[in-house]
């Protein structure tokens, strides 16, 4: 049996590659496809949804197949499913809103929780519950990098997740917001690149994404001392 990485491990990748790329697909053979594309671009981490068919024995099957990476599950919204998602073998669990019992039973199993996010008070209630971040959702479509940097003010110590509607021309702008990661969904696997079964096209734009997230990075004073310091 795979042996999963502890909540620690499982937060200390996220952010240090900075990237969760959501996949959400019509068929289990395309969610396979497109984590195994992205791991072996550069991203070991992938989060499948519940919207995915088949969606658990997908997060089993990639656990057991990609032991270098962590494979979690999105979209969870209520505990039942938070459960039987870290029964097939979660890392860590994600969801669009704040269940405060999802979270504590996530927590209680060993398992990194993402919750979401979008106002002041959901912020606050969800990082006290000792999520490993807080995922803004959706980011772009009420203000951007902006509003990133907006709460940062009064929650400087949260590690925000940036998700909804992040793309190449946005991306370094969240990080330099003060997102500690970016939740990318079809900007970085595209419709009609898993329709032709294209992993170069993937491929590029994994490597593209790394590159925008390293230089942004590289543009924020004292990074390296708080990434090494944590």
């Amino acid at each position: 049996m795979n042996r999963m990485p502890t909540r620690d491990a499982a937060r200390a990748l996220i952010e240090r590659i900075g990237i969760i790329p959501s996949i959400r697909t019509s068929s289990h053979e395309d969610a396979r496809f497109a984590a195994e594309t992205v791991a072996e671009a550069g991203i070991p981490i992938v989060e499948i949804t519940m919207t995915v068919p088949q969606a658990l024995g997908i997060i089993t099957n990639l656990a057991g197949r990609m032991p270098q990476a962590i494979v979690g599950a999105g979209t969870v919204l209520d505990l039942l499913t938070a459960r039987r998602c870290m029964d097939a073998g979660a890392s860590f669990i994600t969801s669009p809103g704040i269940d405060v019992p999802v979270v504590e039973s996530t927590l209680s199993g060993g398992v990194l929780a993402i919750p979401g996010a979008l106002t002041p008070t959901e912020v606050a209630a969800a990082w006290r519950t000792g999520a490993g971040f807080v995922k803004i959702f959706p980011c772009a479509q009420v203000g951007g990098a902006s509003y990133i940097q907006a709460l940062k003010a009064p929650f400087p110590e949260c590690r925000f997740v940036a998700a909804g509607g992040v793309g190449l021309q946005t991306a370094a702008e969240f990080i330099n917001a003060g997102a500690s990661a970016i939740g990318v969904g079809t900007e970085l696997i595209p419709k009609r690149a898993m329709q032709q079964r294209d992993a170069h096209w993937i491929t590029e734009l994994t490597r593209r994404f790394l590159n925008i997230v390293q230089e942004a990075r590289e543009q924020i004073p004292g990074r390296s001392e708080m990434l090494g310091g944590r």
